[in-house]
């Protein structure tokens, strides 16, 4: 079983269009969607899970309208992981990470809170990934290294790949096992890209909303069949 499971839900917009319904139609069919995915991956004793709720240039360049429903919807799920029975239950700790300065502060404000109030938990672990571009996060790691070397408080002889690791915003997590996109597209769009050097990608041709538990289930036997080699 994958200890790591990363997901890119893509196709919420066109699986809209296709119903000739708005976008955030797709949006919203899209989240509950999610919810009922990570209740099927916690069932499974998956330890972390990595979400691409929304990629940097969603944020910026989206219709305002658009973005608007985006963020009402991550309102709305950090709401629900703070007073969520079940998540509570499980023992469900949550990271949110990405440029959350392009966020509105109402939404920095609950990411903040729901990762407070689930800090001390030692079940499953949720990363929730917002405004997040695997790029930007390279480039962060960089400059804090780059920081802790010109202080002095660490040598540029001693940066090693645990090192960088340490820096990125999944620090606390092993790198995904299997990385999963819906809507039949086959790339992983700037999503974890120091972290999925090694993943096993898994294409399904469904679009997000309409992702079943049996699709999770083949790409897990998919995952299982492989033999891993590390580039070894």
């Amino acid at each position: 079983m994958p200890r790591h499971i990363g997901i890119i839900p893509d196709g919420n917009r066109r699986w809209a269009s296709l119903n000739k319904l708005p976008p955030w139609f797709g949006h919203r069919e899209g989240y509950r969607k999610l919810r009922e995915t990570l209740d099927w991956i916690w069932d499974l004793g998956v330890k972390t899970v990595t979400i691409y709720a929304m990629s940097a240039e969603n944020c910026l360049y989206r219709p305002p309208e658009e973005r608007e429903k985006l963020f009402e919807l991550a309102e709305k799920g950090l709401r629900e992981l703070m007073s969520d029975e079940k998540a509570e239950k499980r023992g469900l700790r949550v990271k949110v990470i990405g440029r959350l300065d392009l966020a509105p502060a109402s939404v920095v404000k609950l990411a903040r809170e729901v990762e407070r109030r689930t800090a001390e938990r030692s079940g499953p672990l949720l990363y929730i990934a917002l405004c997040y571009g695997g790029r930007q996060e390279i480039l962060d790691a960089v400059r804090r290294i780059a920081e802790e070397v010109s202080q002095g408080v660490l040598k540029p002889s001693s940066i090693t790949e645990e090192v960088f690791r340490d820096h990125l915003y999944t620090a606390e997590a092993p790198d995904p096992d299997l990385i999963i996109r819906t809507s039949g597209e086959e790339r992983i769009s700037n999503f974890l890209l120091w972290q999925s050097a090694y993943s096993e990608l898994y294409f399904c041709e469904a679009y997000w909303p309409e992702f079943r538990r049996i699709d999770l289930w083949r790409a897990i036997r998919s995952y299982q069949r492989r033999q891993r080699r590390f580039g070894r």
